[in-house]
């Protein structure tokens, strides 16, 4: 059963989204949203009209949870919005941050029957995995695939775990362990999540992987993939030197004092 007593956050992180945002609110059908208490969509000073259309599906599909809209002051970029998710959860006495990526290629319905099972109160993160037993990929190609396994290999080895995924776009985190904002030096950009991953195993946090569906459809990427490699490298390559004193360094090319934004739309469950 459940855990009732679970106050959960859904963060949907968006940026250049206008056409994929509409389908990720549309999949939270009424099991979904008597699951979690809001759904927060995160723009990220996008370009397009992709808050507009998010707001305009939430108004007519978010009727038993709530649901919050918010623009970043500043664009922060993907590691930047969490920063600012995590710190409005948290002080909103919020218990658990759930991450779908706004772009359509995860599916929260991946993770629904652990929320309703309460596997989720079981760990301390809680990680969608694309690459393990189970994973459906669709338009992922060969070559990304191999090298996600390659890299997901070295990182197991430099951290002592099996780590089946760095970083995809379906996570939850029990924010109990977050409350320190100790992230706040980390990457701002799609790197965010691999030095996070590390990070919790440095502390001690549990991680559990579970097998997601993961498809590649009319996607914008921001992944530039050969500089996003070698960073990647860059990174791995400083926290198997460095240990403990890799957390402690700033990581950020520039480094804002705080993550902030504006709710530009708020409703409460119609029923």
């Amino acid at each position: 059963m459940p855990d009732t007593n679970s106050k959960i956050l859904v963060f949907i992180p968006a940026y250049r989204c206008e056409a994929q945002i509409t389908r990720v609110i549309e999949q939270f059908d009424e099991r979904l949203q008597r699951l979690v208490d809001t759904v927060m969509v995160v723009d990220n000073q996008s370009p397009d009209n992709t808050l507009q259309a998010a707001i305009a599906c939430g108004k007519s599909k978010l009727k038993h949870c709530n649901f919050i809209a918010w623009r970043n002051d500043n664009n922060y970029g993907l590691g930047g919005s969490h920063k600012a998710a995590f710190r409005y959860a948290i002080e909103n006495g919020f218990d658990y941050l759930v991450v779908l990526h706004g772009d359509d290629q995860g599916d929260i319905h991946d993770m629904a029957p652990l929320l309703e099972k309460g596997e989720h109160t079981q760990t301390d993160c809680l990680m969608g995995a694309r690459f393990m037993r189970g994973s459906r990929l669709k338009g992922y190609s060969a070559f990304r695939t191999f090298g996600n396994h390659v890299y997901n290999k070295l990182f197991s080895i430099a951290a002592f775990r099996n780590i089946h995924d760095l970083g995809s776009g379906l996570n939850l985190y029990r924010l109990a362990g977050f409350r320190d904002f100790y992230y706040k030096n980390f990457p701002d950009d799609l790197t965010f999540n691999y030095v996070m991953l590390l990070a919790s195993y440095h502390r001690g946090q549990s991680v559990r992987f579970f097998p997601i569906s993961w498809r590649e459809d009319d996607q914008i990427s921001n992944v530039k993939l050969f500089r996003q490699a070698f960073r990647v490298l860059e990174l791995l390559a400083g926290y198997f030197f460095k240990r403990g004193a890799f957390f402690r360094q700033e990581m950020r090319a520039k480094a804002f004092d705080t993550y902030t934004g504006q709710i530009l739309h708020r409703q409460s469950p119609r029923t």
